[in-house]
């Protein structure tokens, strides 16, 4: 028989009521057992028979194995903490943390603890997205010279939620930023340089709602975008590469379906109607054809969580040998004030005067690689505006804020 793993859920906002809730229920193994909640009437709409606790209520009971957290993002570090010494497993919605620190200190609370500590990044499992992998790890592209993801959406009315709000981890970048980076690290690794220009545009925005970020590899350069003022349809994915281009629209159908309220695994879940195209050139003309979508499912998610806490095997979820190498390449913005730029390699103060920062080489233990850690182990304050954290091989090249 099965075991089954009982589950707390922090929080029926958004995320806990259109992913998370819906999610646990469908997955073998899990039992959404209580809902952590100040409105119990919200709750019961959906789930007339849950059990609807307050957050410390749910955090005492012994009989809960995980704790999932989707609450605002200011909240997702003291809420982790309390529920890895409380000794639960823990699933924690994007982003994890809004500082580097908070992200080290959690990954070594769960590892003394030796509890699970995991990242909700669902859009690994999109379907347009294993399709890039798929074309990818079959050399289809060749080498891929010009990768672009964006998240366009147009919503020029700025709305009375927290997400909006000029606080510690509102804005466009801390809500899509961290399925665009994740997305383009599985598939590249870390970059050696960043460029970031992050912009408030709508009227009366409080927030960053403009986002379009550069990584820079040897050859290869990444454009992360993400907007609320695009009207027009744009690609959700744009490859180049020395053998073929790809080009995606189209978002993944199953945040749809579930704000539909349609059970995760029915029939035509994950599916996506909008095949992509791959343009390759013979004998010197362009063919293009349509490339199948593959099967996105966000249950995977769970289902590879489920595995780590019963000690399965191998999952792409397990936090801890994640964030071992983060430290090394990871990076942060936080937008303060518009109007300033950085460069970590030579930055300007408020007194106008360039300055070298110290760098010094270390050796990952596990790899024997080294990296450069002064920039991860400081934060350059550049004028009034903009926090850095993190750098890579070259460090924060650039980053603005406007």
């Amino acid at each position: 028989m099965q075991e089954t793993l009982s589950v707390g859920l922090l929080g029926y906002g958004y995320a806990g009521r259109t992913f998370h809730a819906p999610l646990i229920a469908s997955v073998p193994g899990l039992r959404l057992t209580v809902v952590g909640s100040g409105n119990p009437a919200k709750v019961h709409v959906d789930l007339p028979e849950a059990d609807v606790a307050t957050v410390e209520e749910v955090l005492a009971r012994p009989g809960i194995d995980v704790v999932v957290i989707a609450t605002p993002n200011d909240t997702h570090v003291d809420l982790a903490r309390r529920a890895l010494e409380a000794g639960k497993h823990v699933v924690v919605d994007k982003p994890f943390t809004l500082t580097l620190a908070e992200a080290r200190e959690l990954a070594l609370l769960a590892g003394r603890a030796e509890r699970q500590l995991s990242v909700f990044h669902n859009r690994r499992w999109d379907a347009d997205f294993l399709t890039v992998q798929r074309l990818i790890a079959g050399d289809e592209l060749g080498e891929i010279v010009h990768f672009e993801a964006r998240f366009d959406r147009y919503r020029p009315e700025v709305r009375p939620r927290w997400r909006e709000a000029s606080v510690p981890g509102g804005g466009l970048w801390y809500d899509l930023g961290p399925h665009l980076v994740d997305q383009a690290l599985r598939l590249f690794g870390p970059p050696s340089a960043v460029y970031g220009d992050l912009a408030r545009q709508r009227e009366g925005a409080q927030a960053i709602d403009y986002a379009h970020v550069l990584l820079h590899y040897p050859r290869l350069r990444v454009i992360l975008h993400a907007s609320m003022l695009v009207p027009g349809e744009t690609p959700r994915f744009t490859l180049h590469g020395t053998l073929g281009s790809y080009v995606k629209y189209g978002l993944d159908s199953q945040e749809d379906a579930l704000k539909r309220g349609e059970a995760p695994g029915g029939p035509g879940w994950g599916s996506d109607a909008r095949d992509g195209a791959l343009t390759t050139w013979r004998n010197g003309a362009p063919h293009s054809r349509a490339v199948p979508t593959e099967v996105g499912d966000y249950r995977a998610y769970y289902a590879e969580l489920r595995d780590a806490v019963l000690r399965r095997g191998p999952t792409r979820c397990r936090s801890r040998r994640r964030l071992q190498s983060w430290p090394s390449w990871s990076w942060q913005v936080r937008a303060r004030p518009p109007g300033v730029s950085c460069h970590s390699r030579r930055r300007s103060d408020d007194d106008g005067q360039r300055h070298e920062p110290r760098r010094r080489p270390r050796t990952h233990r596990r790899t024997g690689a080294t990296a450069p850690v002064r920039a991860l182990r400081r934060r350059h304050r550049v004028g009034p505006g903009l926090a850095v954290e993190g750098g890579g091989r070259r460090g924060l090249q650039h980053l603005s804020s406007t």
